[in-house]
């Protein structure tokens, strides 16, 4: 979906298939079939944004045969489908029966991180659209905490600054501008957009228009960071935000009491990390997962042992529908995200010019939220683009055809 800014530039809006993902060519041209044109046909739309998530052996497959390449593409474009952006965090295995950790790996010391992101970034080049000249892809905010060194970072930093050299070349073979935005997330090396800021200046080479930041709407909120902050710090070190991830995390606003805690619980699914925190007076506290933020009852903000301080609001990384807040006394993140866009592309110019609706976990909702078809998975998915869709033209962007 296209919208025009009142500076006269184009914001695009897409949604990320990683909602239904799959690891092979093939799995992706059914995605299209079966999951994107039917989104697409709920919306009345001749055309659809997609933020394509390709996985390492679709990738490699489509890198390896350009006649593959050109099929992808005629394909886009028979079932009225566009991608300027593309999800690369996930590596493989997201469809995974147990995703969890494996989701970081590998990351941006591991030589394989470099060339699966190379590989994304000549791949987009080929499928923008002949009047875009411009894409995006999100990626891994460097790697998971654990044993994170200086020497880590070292790597790290030459392999970002080896991919900001490869997509300068690929501009000028191709005339098209390809950026990457790290996705900071919490748990990560890069848990928030302070962190995002101290790596990025971190290196000489990290500074120009190439690597930037990814703004996850539901990280941003589970972090408890303030919208505004996040953002002037990055306009002040000059940082670009290539892209934003529409998304609502899981706000519980008095963990202490029974029914929020039963409530929270029938969240847990054995899949995806749901770090968990809470802002304390003596800071932000945290879990990797939600199990263990409700392991323990804490009598107060300053408690040892599992589990969370719950005298303060808990916000889990839980990736909400938009459209559809969790019951009472549960509530979403929405209002970060409504702060975040009309920061992003409510001022005289947008801060960024890609926006991709990112609501994976549909399928490990609690069961009588989980849509038991692919009519009902696309019913939801086109209701939060709806969502998405009213509150870009609220803030006075114009829908384009």
């Amino acid at each position: 979906m296209r919208f025009r800014h009142p500076d006269g530039s184009t914001v695009h809006l897409a949604y990320c298939t990683n909602v239904h993902p799959a690891e092979s060519l093939d799995g992706v041209l059914a995605q299209l079939r079966d999951h994107c044109e039917p989104v697409r046909r709920r919306l009345g739309r001749d055309r659809l944004g997609i933020g394509l998530w390709l996985a390492r052996d679709a990738a490699r497959s489509l890198t390896a045969d350009p006649a593959s390449l050109r099929a992808l593409r005629a394909e886009l474009d028979r079932r009225g489908l566009e991608v300027v952006t593309l999800n690369g965090f996930p590596y493989e295995g997201f469809g995974a029966d147990e995703v969890k950790y494996r989701v970081y790996r590998p990351d941006w010391t591991r030589p394989e991180r470099l060339a699966h992101t190379t590989d994304l970034a000549h791949l987009l080049a080929a499928l923008l659209p002949e009047d875009v000249t411009e894409g995006s892809v999100s990626t891994l905010p460097l790697a998971w905490r654990t044993g994170w060194t200086a020497r880590a970072a070292a790597t790290a930093h030459t392999a970002l600054t080896t991919l900001a050299t490869r997509l300068d070349a690929l501009e000028e073979l191709t005339g098209k501008s390809i950026r990457i935005g790290l996705e900071p997330e919490p748990g990560c090396t890069v848990e928030t957009v302070a962190d995002a800021v101290a790596a990025l200046t971190a290196a000489p080479g990290l500074r120009g228009p190439r690597i930037g930041v990814c703004l996850d709407t539901c990280h941003l909120a589970t972090s408890f960071e303030d919208p505004r902050t996040a953002l002037e710090s990055l306009a002040a070190a000059g940082i670009t935000v290539p892209k934003a991830q529409l998304s609502a995390a899981l706000h519980a606003e008095h963990p202490h009491l029974p029914e929020v805690r039963t409530a929270l619980a029938a969240f847990t699914e054995p899949r995806f990390l749901h770090q968990t925190r809470t802002r304390t007076a003596a800071g932000l506290r945290g879990t990797d997962d939600l199990p263990e933020a409700l392991a323990t009852r804490h009598p107060g903000p300053e408690a040892a042992g599992p589990g969370l301080p719950d005298a303060t609001p808990w916000r889990a990384h839980f990736h909400v529908p938009l459209h559809a807040p969790p019951a009472p006394p549960l509530a979403s993140t929405l209002p970060v995200l409504r702060d975040a866009l009309a920061l992003l592309v409510g001022g005289p110019r947008p801060r960024t010019r890609h926006l991709e609706v990112e609501t994976y976990t549909w399928q490990v909702l609690p069961p009588d939220r989980r849509p038991r078809t692919r009519a009902r998975l696309a019913d939801g998915i086109a209701a939060e683009l709806t969502l998405a869709r009213d509150l870009l033209t609220d803030l006075g962007l114009k829908e384009l055809p």
